[in-house]
Protein backbone atom coordinates (compact mmCIF):
# COMPACT_ATOMS: atom_id res chain seq x y z
CA UNK A 1 0.00 0.00 0.00
CA UNK A 2 1.10 3.02 -0.54
CA UNK A 3 2.13 5.08 2.58
CA UNK A 4 0.51 8.82 1.09
CA UNK A 5 -1.60 10.50 -1.07
CA UNK A 6 0.86 12.20 -3.47
CA UNK A 7 -1.55 15.61 -3.76
CA UNK A 8 0.99 17.98 -6.01
CA UNK A 9 -1.11 17.87 -9.35
CA UNK A 10 -4.38 17.50 -7.62
CA UNK A 11 -7.30 19.25 -9.48
CA UNK A 12 -10.43 17.65 -8.73
CA UNK A 13 -13.35 19.60 -10.98
CA UNK A 14 -11.37 21.98 -12.35
CA UNK A 15 -9.44 22.39 -15.41
CA UNK A 16 -7.50 25.42 -17.44
CA UNK A 17 -10.35 26.25 -19.75
CA UNK A 18 -13.92 26.11 -18.93
CA UNK A 19 -15.91 24.56 -16.71
CA UNK A 20 -15.73 20.91 -15.72
CA UNK A 21 -18.50 18.03 -14.20
CA UNK A 22 -16.56 15.39 -14.24
CA UNK A 23 -18.82 13.11 -11.77
CA UNK A 24 -22.13 12.32 -11.12
CA UNK A 25 -24.00 15.71 -10.14
CA UNK A 26 -20.46 17.19 -10.76
CA UNK A 27 -18.07 18.38 -8.72
CA UNK A 28 -18.31 16.19 -5.07
CA UNK A 29 -21.97 15.76 -6.19
CA UNK A 30 -23.66 18.78 -5.54
CA UNK A 31 -25.71 19.30 -8.70
CA UNK A 32 -24.75 23.02 -9.01
CA UNK A 33 -23.88 25.42 -11.53
CA UNK A 34 -23.22 29.01 -12.44
CA UNK A 35 -24.18 28.07 -16.00
CA UNK A 36 -27.15 30.53 -17.46
CA UNK A 37 -29.79 27.69 -19.18
CA UNK A 38 -32.51 28.90 -20.48
CA UNK A 39 -36.50 28.10 -18.87
CA UNK A 40 -38.47 27.94 -21.64
CA UNK A 41 -37.43 25.85 -24.63
CA UNK A 42 -37.99 26.11 -28.33
CA UNK A 43 -36.50 24.43 -31.65
CA UNK A 44 -33.46 26.74 -31.45
CA UNK A 45 -32.18 25.89 -28.17
CA UNK A 46 -31.47 22.29 -29.18
CA UNK A 47 -27.76 23.13 -30.05
CA UNK A 48 -27.46 19.34 -31.34
CA UNK A 49 -28.80 16.09 -31.14
CA UNK A 50 -27.18 12.95 -31.07
CA UNK A 51 -27.89 9.58 -31.52
CA UNK A 52 -25.86 7.31 -28.76
CA UNK A 53 -24.08 3.89 -30.09
CA UNK A 54 -26.64 2.38 -27.29
CA UNK A 55 -29.18 3.11 -24.69
CA UNK A 56 -28.82 3.29 -21.29
CA UNK A 57 -29.86 5.36 -17.85
CA UNK A 58 -26.33 6.27 -16.87
CA UNK A 59 -25.41 10.17 -16.70
CA UNK A 60 -22.91 12.05 -18.89
CA UNK A 61 -20.16 13.90 -17.66
CA UNK A 62 -17.75 16.57 -19.25
CA UNK A 63 -14.76 17.74 -19.09
CA UNK A 64 -13.32 20.17 -21.02
CA UNK A 65 -14.94 19.42 -24.41
CA UNK A 66 -15.60 16.41 -24.08
CA UNK A 67 -18.65 14.25 -22.89
CA UNK A 68 -18.39 11.25 -21.66
CA UNK A 69 -21.09 8.73 -21.54
CA UNK A 70 -21.75 4.86 -20.68
CA UNK A 71 -23.82 2.63 -23.40
CA UNK A 72 -24.85 -1.01 -23.37
CA UNK A 73 -26.42 -3.37 -26.26
CA UNK A 74 -29.81 -4.61 -23.92
CA UNK A 75 -29.76 -7.53 -26.53
CA UNK A 76 -26.31 -8.82 -25.90
CA UNK A 77 -24.88 -7.79 -22.85
CA UNK A 78 -21.61 -5.52 -24.28
CA UNK A 79 -20.99 -2.36 -22.58
CA UNK A 80 -19.81 0.60 -24.63
CA UNK A 81 -17.58 3.41 -23.58
CA UNK A 82 -18.17 6.79 -25.33
CA UNK A 83 -17.15 10.44 -26.06
CA UNK A 84 -18.90 13.04 -27.50
CA UNK A 85 -17.54 16.44 -28.62
CA UNK A 86 -19.42 18.91 -26.68
CA UNK A 87 -19.27 21.58 -29.22
CA UNK A 88 -20.44 19.51 -31.97
CA UNK A 89 -22.26 16.72 -30.76
CA UNK A 90 -20.26 14.22 -32.92
CA UNK A 91 -19.32 10.92 -31.72
CA UNK A 92 -15.01 11.17 -30.97
CA UNK A 93 -14.94 7.39 -30.57
CA UNK A 94 -16.40 4.59 -28.87
CA UNK A 95 -14.97 1.26 -27.31
CA UNK A 96 -17.03 -1.85 -26.56
CA UNK A 97 -16.11 -4.46 -23.81
CA UNK A 98 -17.48 -7.95 -23.68
CA UNK A 99 -20.00 -8.25 -20.62
CA UNK A 100 -22.76 -10.67 -20.24
CA UNK A 101 -26.70 -10.40 -20.69
CA UNK A 102 -28.35 -10.72 -17.32
CA UNK A 103 -31.47 -10.01 -15.13
CA UNK A 104 -32.08 -6.72 -14.29
CA UNK A 105 -34.93 -4.56 -12.82
CA UNK A 106 -37.51 -3.03 -15.72
CA UNK A 107 -36.26 0.54 -14.89
CA UNK A 108 -32.66 -0.24 -14.42
CA UNK A 109 -30.36 -0.86 -17.84
CA UNK A 110 -26.75 -2.56 -18.78
CA UNK A 111 -25.30 1.01 -18.72
CA UNK A 112 -27.02 2.76 -15.61
CA UNK A 113 -23.49 3.92 -13.85
CA UNK A 114 -22.03 7.57 -14.52
CA UNK A 115 -18.74 7.95 -15.27
CA UNK A 116 -15.87 10.10 -13.38
CA UNK A 117 -12.93 11.93 -15.32
CA UNK A 118 -9.84 13.97 -14.30
CA UNK A 119 -7.45 15.56 -16.38
CA UNK A 120 -5.39 12.02 -17.21
CA UNK A 121 -8.10 9.58 -17.84
CA UNK A 122 -12.19 8.78 -17.37
CA UNK A 123 -13.00 6.01 -15.22
CA UNK A 124 -16.20 3.60 -16.43
CA UNK A 125 -17.75 1.20 -14.30
CA UNK A 126 -20.56 -1.71 -14.84
CA UNK A 127 -21.47 -4.92 -12.46
CA UNK A 128 -22.48 -8.38 -13.80
CA UNK A 129 -22.92 -11.41 -11.77
CA UNK A 130 -19.38 -12.54 -12.90
CA UNK A 131 -17.42 -9.13 -11.96
CA UNK A 132 -17.60 -5.74 -11.09
CA UNK A 133 -15.61 -3.79 -13.79
CA UNK A 134 -13.83 -0.72 -13.22
CA UNK A 135 -11.84 0.60 -16.88
CA UNK A 136 -9.83 3.31 -16.85
CA UNK A 137 -9.44 5.11 -20.35
CA UNK A 138 -7.21 7.94 -21.73
CA UNK A 139 -9.65 10.79 -23.21
CA UNK A 140 -8.66 9.93 -26.63
CA UNK A 141 -10.61 6.30 -26.12
CA UNK A 142 -7.02 4.00 -25.32
CA UNK A 143 -7.29 1.83 -22.63
CA UNK A 144 -5.11 2.51 -19.79
CA UNK A 145 -5.97 -0.17 -17.44
CA UNK A 146 -9.31 -2.98 -16.73
CA UNK A 147 -9.77 -4.85 -13.29
CA UNK A 148 -12.14 -7.47 -13.05
CA UNK A 149 -13.15 -7.19 -9.92
CA UNK A 150 -15.19 -9.95 -7.17
CA UNK A 151 -19.01 -11.09 -8.45
CA UNK A 152 -22.19 -8.28 -8.50
CA UNK A 153 -25.32 -10.06 -6.56
CA UNK A 154 -28.26 -8.46 -7.07
CA UNK A 155 -31.71 -9.19 -9.08
CA UNK A 156 -31.96 -5.41 -9.90
CA UNK A 157 -29.02 -5.16 -11.27
CA UNK A 158 -25.71 -2.87 -10.91
CA UNK A 159 -25.86 0.94 -11.06
CA UNK A 160 -23.01 2.61 -8.79
CA UNK A 161 -20.43 5.05 -10.20
CA UNK A 162 -17.10 5.56 -9.21
CA UNK A 163 -15.52 9.22 -8.02
CA UNK A 164 -12.06 10.70 -8.43
CA UNK A 165 -10.55 11.31 -5.16
CA UNK A 166 -6.88 12.55 -5.71
CA UNK A 167 -4.99 9.61 -6.22
CA UNK A 168 -7.31 7.35 -5.83
CA UNK A 169 -10.81 5.60 -7.80
CA UNK A 170 -13.36 4.92 -5.22
CA UNK A 171 -16.77 3.09 -5.24
CA UNK A 172 -19.08 1.93 -3.27
CA UNK A 173 -19.58 -1.98 -3.75
CA UNK A 174 -22.10 -2.71 -1.08
CA UNK A 175 -24.51 -5.52 -2.99
CA UNK A 176 -26.20 -8.57 -2.05
CA UNK A 177 -23.31 -10.95 -1.46
CA UNK A 178 -20.01 -9.82 -0.51
CA UNK A 179 -19.25 -6.41 -0.08
CA UNK A 180 -17.08 -3.68 0.50
CA UNK A 181 -16.04 0.13 0.06
CA UNK A 182 -13.28 0.22 -2.78
CA UNK A 183 -10.12 2.37 -3.39
CA UNK A 184 -7.80 1.84 -6.51
CA UNK A 185 -4.62 3.80 -7.66
CA UNK A 186 -6.04 5.94 -10.13
CA UNK A 187 -2.92 5.28 -12.20
CA UNK A 188 -2.58 1.47 -12.16
CA UNK A 189 -6.18 0.07 -11.16
CA UNK A 190 -4.28 -1.31 -8.03
CA UNK A 191 -6.53 -2.05 -5.20
CA UNK A 192 -5.09 1.18 -2.50
CA UNK A 193 -7.44 -0.54 0.34
CA UNK A 194 -10.41 -2.33 0.87
CA UNK A 195 -13.05 -2.01 3.35
CA UNK A 196 -15.20 -5.32 4.05
CA UNK A 197 -18.94 -4.62 4.80
CA UNK A 198 -22.00 -6.18 5.91
CA UNK A 199 -24.66 -4.55 3.26
CA UNK A 200 -26.93 -7.26 3.00
CA UNK A 201 -28.68 -4.80 -0.11
CA UNK A 202 -27.21 -3.69 -3.22
CA UNK A 203 -26.36 -0.21 -3.13
CA UNK A 204 -26.50 3.06 -5.94
CA UNK A 205 -25.54 5.97 -4.14
CA UNK A 206 -22.33 8.05 -4.87
CA UNK A 207 -19.63 8.53 -2.12
CA UNK A 208 -18.63 12.45 -1.44
CA UNK A 209 -16.05 13.90 0.37
CA UNK A 210 -16.59 16.01 3.38
CA UNK A 211 -14.52 18.25 5.58
CA UNK A 212 -15.39 19.94 8.80
CA UNK A 213 -13.67 22.34 11.03
CA UNK A 214 -11.57 20.26 13.01
CA UNK A 215 -11.40 17.35 11.46
CA UNK A 216 -9.35 15.47 8.19
CA UNK A 217 -11.19 15.28 4.96
CA UNK A 218 -13.24 12.22 5.22
CA UNK A 219 -15.62 9.95 2.46
CA UNK A 220 -18.99 9.26 3.07
CA UNK A 221 -20.79 6.78 1.94
CA UNK A 222 -24.67 5.80 2.66
CA UNK A 223 -25.88 2.40 2.63
CA UNK A 224 -29.17 0.36 4.43
CA UNK A 225 -27.80 -1.48 6.93
CA UNK A 226 -24.72 0.53 7.58
CA UNK A 227 -26.63 3.76 7.43
CA UNK A 228 -24.20 6.81 7.21
CA UNK A 229 -20.42 5.92 6.95
CA UNK A 230 -17.00 8.38 7.82
CA UNK A 231 -14.25 6.57 6.02
CA UNK A 232 -10.39 7.67 6.31
CA UNK A 233 -9.36 8.33 2.40
CA UNK A 234 -6.02 7.20 3.28
CA UNK A 235 -6.54 3.71 4.94
CA UNK A 236 -9.73 3.08 4.17
CA UNK A 237 -10.70 2.93 8.03
CA UNK A 238 -14.05 3.70 9.50
CA UNK A 239 -14.05 6.57 11.76
CA UNK A 240 -17.63 6.78 12.63
CA UNK A 241 -20.91 4.89 11.47
CA UNK A 242 -23.86 5.98 11.90
CA UNK A 243 -26.59 3.18 11.85
CA UNK A 244 -29.70 5.81 10.94
CA UNK A 245 -32.24 3.89 8.70
CA UNK A 246 -35.04 1.50 9.55
CA UNK A 247 -33.46 -1.91 10.08
CA UNK A 248 -36.63 -3.85 10.62
CA UNK A 249 -37.69 -3.53 7.12
CA UNK A 250 -35.44 -4.18 3.60
CA UNK A 251 -34.82 -0.98 2.50
CA UNK A 252 -31.99 0.50 -0.18
CA UNK A 253 -29.73 3.20 -0.59
CA UNK A 254 -30.14 5.04 -4.00
CA UNK A 255 -29.96 8.84 -3.90
CA UNK A 256 -26.45 10.27 -2.96
CA UNK A 257 -25.50 11.73 0.14
CA UNK A 258 -24.69 15.48 0.41
CA UNK A 259 -23.33 18.08 2.52
CA UNK A 260 -25.17 21.28 4.11
CA UNK A 261 -22.18 22.88 6.00
CA UNK A 262 -21.15 20.52 8.95
CA UNK A 263 -24.25 18.68 8.27
CA UNK A 264 -23.95 15.39 6.42
CA UNK A 265 -27.45 14.39 4.94
CA UNK A 266 -28.61 10.91 3.84
CA UNK A 267 -31.52 8.85 2.05
CA UNK A 268 -32.46 5.45 2.36
CA UNK A 269 -36.30 3.35 2.18
CA UNK A 270 -38.41 1.43 -0.16
CA UNK A 271 -40.98 2.09 -3.12
CA UNK A 272 -43.42 1.15 -0.75
CA UNK A 273 -42.53 1.79 2.61
CA UNK A 274 -41.33 3.95 4.81
CA UNK A 275 -38.27 6.45 3.80
CA UNK A 276 -36.04 8.66 5.13
CA UNK A 277 -33.97 11.48 5.29
CA UNK A 278 -31.44 12.31 7.79
CA UNK A 279 -28.99 15.26 8.98
CA UNK A 280 -25.91 14.54 11.11
CA UNK A 281 -23.69 16.58 12.31
CA UNK A 282 -19.98 16.48 14.33
CA UNK A 283 -20.07 15.78 18.02
CA UNK A 284 -16.67 15.31 19.07
CA UNK A 285 -15.03 12.47 17.30
CA UNK A 286 -18.56 11.07 16.17
CA UNK A 287 -21.58 12.17 14.54
CA UNK A 288 -24.92 13.02 15.96
CA UNK A 289 -28.45 12.76 14.46
CA UNK A 290 -29.85 16.40 14.02
CA UNK A 291 -33.15 16.54 12.19
CA UNK A 292 -35.01 13.89 9.98
CA UNK A 293 -37.85 13.75 7.70
CA UNK A 294 -39.98 10.84 6.50
CA UNK A 295 -43.19 12.49 4.78
CA UNK A 296 -42.54 12.99 0.78
CA UNK A 297 -39.40 12.95 0.91
CA UNK A 298 -37.19 11.04 -2.29
CA UNK A 299 -36.16 7.52 -2.56
CA UNK A 300 -34.43 7.75 -5.34
CA UNK A 301 -33.55 11.56 -6.49
CA UNK A 302 -30.60 12.78 -4.41
CA UNK A 303 -31.27 16.41 -2.19
CA UNK A 304 -30.68 19.38 -3.87
CA UNK A 305 -28.95 22.36 -1.61
CA UNK A 306 -28.99 25.68 -2.66
CA UNK A 307 -27.99 28.28 0.06
CA UNK A 308 -29.77 27.38 3.03
CA UNK A 309 -32.55 25.58 1.47
CA UNK A 310 -32.36 21.94 0.81
CA UNK A 311 -34.96 21.13 -1.99
CA UNK A 312 -35.92 17.28 -1.69
CA UNK A 313 -37.60 16.36 -5.00
CA UNK A 314 -39.19 13.06 -4.23
CA UNK A 315 -40.19 10.43 -6.88
CA UNK A 316 -43.54 11.57 -7.35
CA UNK A 317 -42.82 14.86 -7.88
CA UNK A 318 -43.45 16.47 -4.95
CA UNK A 319 -41.33 18.57 -3.95
CA UNK A 320 -40.18 19.76 0.11
CA UNK A 321 -38.33 22.87 1.11
CA UNK A 322 -36.31 22.55 4.28
CA UNK A 323 -34.17 24.93 6.08
CA UNK A 324 -30.78 22.56 5.67
CA UNK A 325 -29.85 23.20 9.35
CA UNK A 326 -32.55 22.94 11.28
CA UNK A 327 -35.06 20.61 9.19
CA UNK A 328 -37.66 23.01 9.23
CA UNK A 329 -40.03 22.39 6.47
CA UNK A 330 -40.95 26.06 4.59
CA UNK A 331 -43.42 24.07 2.08
CA UNK A 332 -44.54 21.03 0.20
CA UNK A 333 -45.78 21.26 -3.01
CA UNK A 334 -46.43 19.00 -6.21
CA UNK A 335 -44.20 19.97 -9.04
CA UNK A 336 -45.99 17.65 -11.55
CA UNK A 337 -49.62 16.54 -11.86
CA UNK A 338 -48.33 13.32 -12.78
CA UNK A 339 -44.71 11.66 -13.55
CA UNK A 340 -41.66 9.40 -12.01
CA UNK A 341 -38.45 10.67 -10.99
CA UNK A 342 -35.10 8.84 -11.88
CA UNK A 343 -33.47 11.70 -12.13
CA UNK A 344 -31.82 14.13 -9.59
CA UNK A 345 -32.48 17.70 -9.77
CA UNK A 346 -29.71 19.94 -10.73
CA UNK A 347 -29.58 23.73 -10.30
CA UNK A 348 -28.34 26.44 -12.78
CA UNK A 349 -27.45 29.92 -12.17
CA UNK A 350 -30.32 29.49 -9.07
CA UNK A 351 -32.89 27.88 -10.95
CA UNK A 352 -33.63 23.84 -10.36
CA UNK A 353 -33.99 21.43 -13.37
CA UNK A 354 -35.15 18.00 -13.03
CA UNK A 355 -36.60 15.61 -15.94
CA UNK A 356 -38.72 12.82 -15.30
CA UNK A 357 -39.13 9.65 -17.22
CA UNK A 358 -40.90 10.34 -19.96
CA UNK A 359 -38.64 12.88 -20.85
CA UNK A 360 -40.62 16.12 -19.43
CA UNK A 361 -38.42 18.85 -17.70
CA UNK A 362 -39.41 20.76 -14.78
CA UNK A 363 -38.03 24.13 -14.17
CA UNK A 364 -38.33 25.70 -10.76
CA UNK A 365 -37.33 28.83 -8.86
CA UNK A 366 -34.91 27.73 -6.73
CA UNK A 367 -34.62 30.93 -4.20
CA UNK A 368 -36.47 29.05 -1.41
CA UNK A 369 -40.07 30.27 -3.20
CA UNK A 370 -42.68 27.84 -4.60
CA UNK A 371 -43.16 28.69 -8.76
CA UNK A 372 -43.06 26.30 -11.04
CA UNK A 373 -41.27 28.39 -14.28
CA UNK A 374 -41.61 25.87 -17.49
CA UNK A 375 -42.57 22.47 -18.45
CA UNK A 376 -40.08 21.47 -21.59
CA UNK A 377 -40.96 18.27 -23.12
CA UNK A 378 -38.21 15.88 -24.65
CA UNK A 379 -41.21 13.55 -25.66
CA UNK A 380 -38.28 10.75 -24.93
CA UNK A 381 -37.72 8.42 -22.11
CA UNK A 382 -35.25 9.55 -19.31
CA UNK A 383 -33.51 8.13 -16.27
CA UNK A 384 -30.65 10.51 -16.42
CA UNK A 385 -28.99 13.36 -14.94
CA UNK A 386 -28.46 16.49 -16.58
CA UNK A 387 -24.67 17.71 -16.59
CA UNK A 388 -23.48 21.20 -17.15
CA UNK A 389 -20.63 23.45 -18.26
CA UNK A 390 -20.43 26.58 -19.76
CA UNK A 391 -23.84 27.41 -19.92
CA UNK A 392 -25.05 24.80 -21.94
CA UNK A 393 -27.16 21.46 -20.57
CA UNK A 394 -26.53 17.74 -21.76
CA UNK A 395 -29.24 15.44 -21.13
CA UNK A 396 -29.16 11.53 -21.84
CA UNK A 397 -31.99 10.24 -22.92
CA UNK A 398 -32.36 6.49 -23.56
CA UNK A 399 -30.99 6.33 -26.82
CA UNK A 400 -29.68 10.15 -27.24
CA UNK A 401 -27.18 13.03 -25.81
CA UNK A 402 -29.07 16.02 -26.33
CA UNK A 403 -27.52 19.86 -25.46
CA UNK A 404 -29.59 22.93 -24.62
CA UNK A 405 -28.04 26.13 -24.74
CA UNK A 406 -29.77 30.10 -25.36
Amino acid sequence: MIARLSISFIIIGCSLSGENWPRFRGTNGTGISKSEIPVKWTNSNTKWKTILPATGHGSPIIWDDSIFVLCADEEKGTRIAACVNAKTGKIIWSKKFAATKHKHHKQNSFASSTPAADSEHVYFSWGTPENLTLVAMTHKGQVAWKKDLNPVEGGHGFGASPIIYKNLLVINNDQDGESSLLALDKATGKIFWETPRNSKRLTYSTPIAYTAAGREEELIFTNWTHGITGINPINGKVNWENSVFNQSSKERAIGSPITAQDLVIGTCGFVTKLKHVVAIRPKGKHMEEVWRIEKSVPHIPTPLLIGKNLFLWNDQGIVTCVEADTGKVHWSERAVRSGKFFSSPVAANGIIYCIDSNGKMIVMRGDGKFEILAENDLDQRCNATPAIADNVMYIRTYTELIAIAK
